[in-house]
């Protein structure tokens, strides 16, 4: 499946500060071992907080999706939506936030494989808008990689002019209507109909286009520069430069005091040009992107999102203000159940982008308008966000005063189409990626609210980066005050929190493989072909490369309603294979056990041969090799017990 890899990365001395075998079997149960291998496990005072950072990594590797010749795609819903695009259920309009979250990972497959599918597979198909090429850098950001980032350079600035479509040369600003900015039902569409509809229409020149432009515009800038482009690293940051520069002069608003929409968009409702009439989130999405000057003015606008009559809702923060004529009025069901709509809800997806925003406030402009007690507060809140009577889920939108999920769809559960891990990195330990061998450290919090963390073995160009905080040093006992670990070495402190800037050495690029599942099929049709003793219509699932342990929303193939006595699985590859191993990964939970055992069988011509027998476990991977076998197809058998166990297998796969 997608989710197993073969990394070599460096042989790095590692600082054990906290239990990481016991934290990833308590966090992740039988699936402890990918975890274990990949992520950087992290404490803090705040057990909510922490408890969400692990659960966020669930969800992850829960999207993280096989698709064979074309690599590893981060999905956006864990099942199938109309709106996907076919066959691997990709979109690409929170691509930034899978980028951002998964070069994190220890293993650099997932992530680069999914950015080759983005630019040379067609991922990238601007479906909606985006801000991929500003992720990308963001990636190397933190991996140190440069040839593999730059040689998507050509594609980069070919879909960045592509976007010429969506670009008013007279007013030198990029407009889209917010359906395809994913964000329907918003002012500007809302009020394009009267305040009749809003879902599609209401065109406008927002804060968040011209911002990933912005942003995409001096990725490319730097890439060139990186790789002695000049000519065109001093053309994209020139339209970098007229973008700031008109975005600051046109989209921000006086009397608002904040960036807003004008529409593009003219008829007997709207007019060519105007202003919208109200404040939204969306306009902190510049400084997500380092748009706006450090400037008095513009960083006035901060104000307004610690307003609890403006956009600060008492559970989250809201897309549009109260004021708004048609605030949170519902327009949109799906059999009676509310769609989404950003008229108001408190919305995950923005919610980072502020949370972003804010973190290079607070890092890299000078203000007092809003302070690290305020990003801890609405970090705080957001994960409060991801609770579903009272587990973690996290859900397509919330309703701000009263915090409970507003959509509530089948396909709402576990919904990946924002950041979190990313803001516990980069904002809450302070982790600011850097070009060349340097590395700057600059918590947001504060000493009397967050008493102590830590981020333990975090991949950072290569080496393993750790940064403590234990303020008066009776937690770890490691000493008191600010730490940094640079491959198990101590490389920066201080005994209050502050920012450090350090060197960590020269990037070290590791090297990753990922065998080729001989089972995977991501088409649903043709070979290799899957069948069973019962239930045909739900095998495919068990080979489409996706796998996860979420009982909201059931995957793989099950014996629910058979009467035999054993039950099989069977994979039909169409041809001779050679192959030497099996993964199976049952699901555990409500009326499905594991069975006991599995016994693999292959076909030899006339007979099936068993050739191996596989000790099965639930919620986790179960694997048996054996001497290669040649075969045309594979198949397991399963024998009941009584009474009979329900069996649900959510992967097959043979690596």
């Amino acid at each position: 499946m997608g989710i197993s890899f073969l990394c070599c990365l460096s042989a790095v001395a590692t600082l054990r500060l906290l239990p990481v075998a016991q934290i990833a079997r308590q966090e992740f149960g039988r699936d402890a071992a990918w975890y274990e291998a990949n992520i950087p496990f992290f404490e803090c005072a705040d057990k909510r907080v922490q408890e969400i950072y692990y659960y966020r990594w669930q969800l992850y590797k829960a999207h993280i999706r096989d698709v064979g010749e074309r690599g590893t795609v981060i999905t956006e819903f864990l099942d199938d939506v109309p709106w996907q695009k076919w066959p691997f259920a990709s979109l690409n309009d929170a691509t930034p936030f899978h980028i951002q979250e998964g070069r994190w990972l220890r293993d650099p497959l997932p992530v680069n494989e999914y950015i080759d599918y983005l630019y040379v597979g067609g991922g990238n198909d601007r479906h909606f808008s985006e801000a991929i090429a500003d992720a990308t850098y963001q990636n190397y950001l933190a991996r140190g990689d440069l040839a593999f980032a730059a040689k998507y350079l050509p594609a980069m600035r070919h879909i960045f002019n592509l976007w010429d479509d969506h670009y008013d040369f007279s007013k030198g600003l990029y407009w889209i209507e917010p359906l395809l900015d994913a964000t329907e039902y918003t002012i500007s569409s809302i009020d394009a109909t009267g305040g009749r509809d809003g879902f599609t229409g209401g065109q406008s020149f927002r804060p968040t286009i011209n911002a990933y432009q912005y942003g995409n515009a001096r990725a490319i800038a730097r890439f060139a520069a990186l790789t002695g482009d000049a000519r065109t690293s001093d053309e994209f940051n020139r339209r970098a430069d007229e973008l700031k520069s008109t975005v600051q002069r046109d989209l921000w608003s006086d009397k608002f005091g904040h960036f807003i929409d004008r529409f593009q968009v003219n008829n007997s409702y709207v007019h060519y040009w105007n202003p919208i009439r109200g404040r939204e989130l969306a306009g902190y999405v510049p400084w997500a992107y380092h748009l706006p000057d450090d400037a008095p003015k513009y960083l006035s606008s901060w104000r307004h999102v610690l307003s609890k009559d403006e956009l600060a809702g008492p559970y989250g923060l809201r897309t549009v203000e109260p004021s708004y004529e048609y605030y949170m009025r519902q327009y949109r069901y799906l059999d009676s159940h509310p769609e989404c709509q950003w008229n108001g809800p408190s919305w995950p997806f923005q919610t980072t982008q502020v949370l972003t925003g804010l973190a290079n406030v607070l890092n890299d402009y000078h203000q007092d308008e809003i302070h690290k007690t305020d990003y801890l507060h609405l970090l705080k809140q957001y994960a409060e966000e991801h609770y579903l009577n009272g587990k973690p889920d996290l859900q397509e939108d919330y309703d701000a005063e009263t915090g409970k999920p507003i959509v509530g769809l089948d396909r709402s559960h576990h919904y990946n189409h924002s950041g979190y891990v990313d803001l516990i990195v980069t904002g809450l330990c302070g982790i600011r990626p850097q070009e060349g061998d340097a590395l700057v450290v600059n918590p947001l919090v504060e000493a009397k609210e967050m008493p102590y963390f830590c981020l333990q073995d975090l991949p950072y160009h290569g080496h393993s980066v750790t940064v403590l905080w234990d303020f008066d040093g009776t937690h770890y006992h490691a000493g008191r005050g600010l730490q940094v670990f640079v491959d198990g070495r101590r490389r920066a402190g201080s005994e209050r929190l502050q920012k450090l800037s350090l060197s960590v050495g020269k990037p070290i690029v590791p090297h990753s493989a990922k065998p080729a599942d001989s089972a995977l099929n991501v088409v649903k049709r043709g070979f290799p072909e899957p069948s069973a003793s019962v239930n045909p219509a739900s095998v495919w699932q068990a080979v489409d490369g996706r796998v996860w342990f979420f009982s909201e929303i059931p995957h793989g193939w099950s014996t629910l309603g058979s009467e035999n006595s054993e039950d099989w699985f069977q994979v039909d590859f169409g041809t001779e294979k050679s192959v030497r191993r099996v993964r199976l990964q049952f699901f555990e939970g409500g009326e499905f056990l594991p069975p006991e055992k599995a016994n693999v069988q292959a076909w030899q011509g006339e007979a099936w041969k068993e050739v191996a027998s596989v000790r099965c476990v639930g919620n986790g991977p179960a694997e048996v090799s054996f001497p290669p076998v040649k075969t045309s197809k594979l198949r397991i058998l399963i024998g009941h017990a009584k009474p009979a166990r329900l069996v649900q297998l959510s992967a097959f796969s043979a690596p």
